[in-house]
């Protein structure tokens, strides 16, 4: 399975460590809520994957999973020591929709037409510029030009090119055959279900008491459906669905923004 890679988002003057992406989400491992809850037990026949060895399986799930066009990812991973919680729309046009909470803070992320946008309520703006090292004297008035409205973030601006990481779909799931030792050694354990579907299971076990699970759905592709990894230093659960459905990004109305520029300088977006 992939290895851990940290994606930052930039918000205000300065980058914030928000978000990891979904591609390195077999590095993530179980913690506590229903997320990492281990899967329903199921017994779907025939078997799609009938002589397959557990490694054949991972090797059919990485390459239709990065086959897709659009993805959803929800769940929690840890970064940095921290916990964050992630929904996220994806797609391959770097179009992306979603919410994370990270240290009771709450932040929307909208990608669109190459623009990103970012609201987030004020314990997120706080725990995010006083993380990157903003004086005090500055975090409150910044606070209150971008509280109740989306950050606008245009290409060549401070973040940018993190935040872009964010919404590549091709980039993120590149990652899952970046390394393909980490996905040799799997054993198959008993079948199961994520949300209804039936699903082959793939466990690899590491030292230390790391274990990854990998959960790959037996109907229709063979996409990965569940990623979990208990045990490590950075855990997590992600479910990955809504496979190569539309993604509708609404752009904010112009009232409603603030651009990056007029916080830090640089191009307006």
């Amino acid at each position: 399975m992939p290895s851990h890679r940290k994606l930052r988002a930039a918000a205000v003057v300065c980058a914030v460590a928000v978000v990891t992406g979904p591609a390195p989400v077999a590095a993530w491992a179980a913690t506590t809520g229903s997320a990492a809850a281990a899967p329903s037990v199921s017994a779907p026949s025939p078997d799609p994957f009938s002589g397959l060895t557990a490694d054949e399986i991972g090797d059919k799930a990485v390459t239709a999973t990065r086959s897709a066009t659009s993805l959803r990812m929800t769940g929690r991973v840890v970064t940095e020591g921290q916990p964050l919680d992630i929904d996220f729309a994806v797609n391959d046009r770097d179009e992306c929709t979603g919410v994370m909470k990270i240290k009771g803070g709450t932040a929307e992320l909208r990608k669109i037409d190459r623009i990103t946008y970012m609201k987030g309520d004020e314990a997120f703006w706080r725990v995010s510029m006083a993380s990157q090292g903003m004086p005090d004297a500055q975090i409150d008035p910044t606070v209150e030009l971008v509280k109740g409205r989306w950050l606008k973030i245009a290409p060549g601006q401070a973040g940018s090119a993190d935040l872009s990481g964010v919404c590549d779909l091709k980039s993120l799931l590149a990652d899952l055959d970046e390394d393909k030792a980490e996905r040799r050694g799997l054993t198959r354990g008993p079948d199961a279900e994520v949300d209804g579907t039936p699903v082959a299971t793939l466990v690899k076990k590491k030292a230390e008491d790391e274990t990854t699970t990998v959960s790959v759905s037996q109907e229709g592709k063979p996409y990965i459906l569940k990623m979990v990894k208990a045990g490590g230093e950075e855990p997590g659960a992600m479910v990955l669905s809504d496979y190569d459905k539309p993604v509708r990004v609404v752009v904010p109305p112009a009232d409603e923004t603030v651009d990056l520029s007029k916080l830090g300088g640089g191009t307006p977006a």
